[in-house]
């Protein structure tokens, strides 16, 4: 009997990693293919779309244009939650992730303004309301794909595994875009160059899809389904039934994308043409606190399990609320190796926030709307962190860039999550509670 059960544990558990393998790389997948749009877009969309608008007005027009991948984010959440928790988890994250491949590897093939006209910018601009509307629907099931399909004494460290997929993303779509003006000229570039990072979104898909054919629907929609308890309209019986969880899961998310925003967008620029450090040496800071995330993440899990996922995403908030002067303070007068110090503190602190985010989400709702509410808290955080550079450049130019104006920004969403996870530690629910 004792090794029927073993062998049960060990069957299960193979079972469990095979499904975090293949909500890890579908994460990676969706975020590199939406952050290539974000870092090809300031130097290739403008031109190449929107030529007759100028330097400033093709530059702005793509920066709008990005930005809409963002906008509909909630909408996604609102139908992939809906979808998630009615017809399962895996058969929404299959749907996220085709729609997401489609649409990148389709803005490879568009014709320019040189070709076609306006028509290329219409069908760019329409492919990434696409890509917003997917990417709102992914990481609320990928976070459960793995979460609800680990056994307990597990499920905070599988929760922050998906979490790895946003770094991954933004390194290998960094490196792309860090390698092609070595491998081309700017006029393969701009000719045929500029489609390779859009186009390799389909053998990536084909990769993705195969990994989550081959996976079983998670035991906690199961168990919805067999007991009939499936919501009509997931979100709204949600914020019926749970609703300050709903504000407490969408404040604890704040922090841990706001303070991605503020680091590697605003800091970047602010350290550039205010504080005169040089680009690449900003770019090789952010770019080592990005890949030191690929170890903190899974260790911050690991503490998760030990003291609960709401604590550590307390703790790296209060932590984040500690620094957020002292770095910015630093940061006025830094050599190099304080540059990195100062980025690498400022990136690991928020890092617990983030890497417990989804066990502190998952815990708050019951599995027959869980899906529909962590994907429309997180949409709406991820909202609101999009204007925290613009928030942070306007508050800078008031003060005449102080060089306490970053920091205000940082403490104002350290506290903010602080208190969410604060208030969300006795609001819990247990994973398999459908």
């Amino acid at each position: 009997m004792t090794t029927q059960l073993h062998g049960s544990r060990v069957t299960n558990d193979r079972k469990a990693r095979k499904v975090l393998w293949a909500s890890l790389v579908g994460t990676s997948l969706e975020s590199f293919d939406f952050y290539v749009f974000s870092y090809l877009s300031a130097f290739f969309i403008g031109p190449l779309f929107f030529e007759p608008l100028g330097v400033f007005g093709g530059t702005l027009s793509a920066f709008l244009a990005n930005a809409l991948g963002f906008v509909a984010r909630p909408l996604g959440a609102i139908v992939f939650g809906h979808l998630g928790d009615r017809f399962g988890r895996r058969a929404a994250l299959i749907i996220t992730i085709t729609i997401m491949g489609v649409a990148t590897g389709a803005i490879g093939l568009l014709p320019d303004y040189a070709t076609a006209g306006w028509l290329g910018a219409v069908l760019l601009v329409g492919l990434r309301l696409i890509q917003g509307l997917s990417l709102g629907g992914e990481w609320g099931g990928a976070v459960l794909l793995s979460t609800e399909s680990a056994r307990p004494g597990r499920r905070a460290l599988y929760a922050a595994v998906p979490q790895l997929g946003s770094p991954v993303g933004s390194i290998l779509s960094a490196g792309l875009y860090l390698a092609l003006p070595v491998l081309l000229s700017e006029a393969d570039l701009l000719a045929w160059g500029w489609r390779v990072p859009f186009l390799a979104a389909f053998p990536l898909l084909l990769i993705s899809l195969w990994l989550r054919y081959s996976i079983d629907e998670t035991p906690v929609f199961r168990d919805v389904v067999s007991e009939d308890r499936r919501a009509r309209i997931p979100l709204l019986e949600a914020f019926r039934r749970r609703p300050l969880a709903m504000l407490l899961a969408t404040g604890a998310a704040l922090l841990g994308i706001g303070s991605y925003s503020l680091m590697n967008t605003y800091t970047l620029n602010y350290g550039v043409t205010t504080l005169h450090f040089d680009y690449a040496q900003l770019l090789m800071a952010t770019t080592i606190g990005g890949l030191l995330q690929l170890i903190t993440i899974p260790l911050f899990g690991f503490w998760a399990e030990r003291i609960g996922s709401a604590r550590v995403v307390l703790i790296g908030a209060v932590g984040t609320l500690v620094v957020a002067f002292p770095i910015y303070a630093l940061l006025q007068s830094a050599s190099f190796g304080i540059l990195v110090a100062m980025m690498i503190i400022g990136g690991i602190l928020p890092t617990l926030s983030w890497a417990a985010l989804g066990g502190l989400m998952t815990e708050l709702f019951a599995g027959r709307f869980r899906y529909a509410a962590i994907s429309f808290a997180y949409a709406v955080a991820a909202i609101i962190s999009g204007f925290v550079p613009a928030l942070t450049l306007l508050l800078g130019q008031a003060s005449d860039y102080a060089w306490w104006h970053p920091g205000v920004v940082l403490a104002a969403m350290s506290v903010i999550t602080a208190v969410s996870a604060a208030f969300a530690i006795r609001r819990t629910e247990p994973i398999d509670v459908v």
